[in-house]
């Protein structure tokens, strides 16, 4: 099995030597052939270099770095479309995902299987976090109708074909699993072991994760629009109940001079109605905005490899 391990790479200088020298040990024996591809997603310290110094020192290791930080999904995506193998391994810089894990992924992915995500033994986070992450997973699977979605981890191995599913991507709102999905429907997960993040702290805080769950509902999704017309028919029906209610009290002679406090309930309702409605409308038409604007997903500023758009390799070759 030929292998491409593609890891997006941010503010990990310190951490790269050893992932990138782990991965040299155990790749060999786990397969045919290998390639490691580091994305340097415009990080603001050395990685670059730290990355292209590993590049010359292994000939198996490439190094690509992004013109500005584009975030982890638009790296992963300049990193598979330049995989040159039949198989894709992706995981994190930081040391959480063990080199010595990826035989395990890839024992997974078995004839039948074309995407394979590793599920750690205990939760990697804290409470707070995890429960963002859940969340979003859980918005995942009922919005987006992702197969597995409680299984999604940044630690996955899938066959290299699965990008064709996702050529026409494009714009800065990109997800790798999701455009997966698109892809295959057989998909799996294994348990593996994960370690604690050797430095710094994570970049994906509670906040950044809500606002991936509203990218990913209002990007890949409808759903939200179904909501705005559910909430509309609740309120013509509540609407029409009210005009039976005033003309039955009006034909008994029970009508009173309208108060203030129905007036403004009234108003309140439907106007707070309405102008949700706007909101999730603009956020649609503010993303065909963004999207007919051309904004690139991501752009390569300099590689270390000299062939930048390889074909993809197989044992066969």
């Amino acid at each position: 099995m030929l292998v491409s391990v593609v890891v997006p790479c941010y503010r990990s200088a310190k951490t790269l030597p050893r992932l990138v020298e782990d991965l040299q040990h155990v790749l060999p024996e786990a397969t045919t052939g290998f390639e490691i591809v580091l994305v340097v997603d415009g990080s603001p310290d050395d990685t670059w270099q730290v990355a292209s110094q590993l590049a010359n020192k292994f000939p198996e290791t490439r190094a690509l770095r992004l013109a500005r930080n584009y975030g982890q999904h638009n790296a992963l995506i300049a990193g598979v479309r330049s995989a040159r193998y039949e198989v894709v391994v992706t995981m994190d810089d930081d040391l959480q995902h063990p080199a010595d894990q990826v035989p395990v992924l890839l024992r997974a992915l078995t004839d039948d299987i074309d995407l394979v995500y590793g599920v750690p033994v205990e939760e990697e986070h804290g409470v707070f976090r995890s429960f963002s992450s859940r969340l979003v997973k859980a918005a995942m699977a009922s919005t987006l109708s992702v197969q597995n979605a409680k299984s999604i981890s940044a630690f996955r191995a899938f066959r290299t074909f699965l990008r064709d599913g996702f050529d026409g991507l494009d714009g800065p709102h990109a997800s790798v699993d999701v455009a997966l999905s698109w892809s295959t429907t057989r998909i799996a997960q294994t348990t593996v072991r994960m370690e604690d993040r050797a430095e710094g702290k994570s970049n994906y805080t509670t906040w950044m994760l809500v606002k991936h769950a509203l990218t990913l509902i209002t990007g890949y999704s409808t759903e939200p629009l179904r909501l705005v017309g559910y909430l509309g028919f609740i309120c013509a029906v509540f609407g029409v109940g009210l005009f039976g209610v005033i003309i039955y009290k009006y034909a008994v002679g029970a009508t009173t001079v309208a108060g203030f406090t129905t007036i403004a309930s009234m108003v309140a309702l439907f106007s707070g109605a309405q102008m949700l409605a706007l909101a999730v409308l603009g956020e649609y038409v503010g993303r065909l905005h963004s999207g007919s604007m051309g904004r690139p997903t991501y752009v390569i500023r300099e590689r270390t490899d000299v062939d930048a758009h390889p074909d993809i390799t197989t044992e066969s070759d």
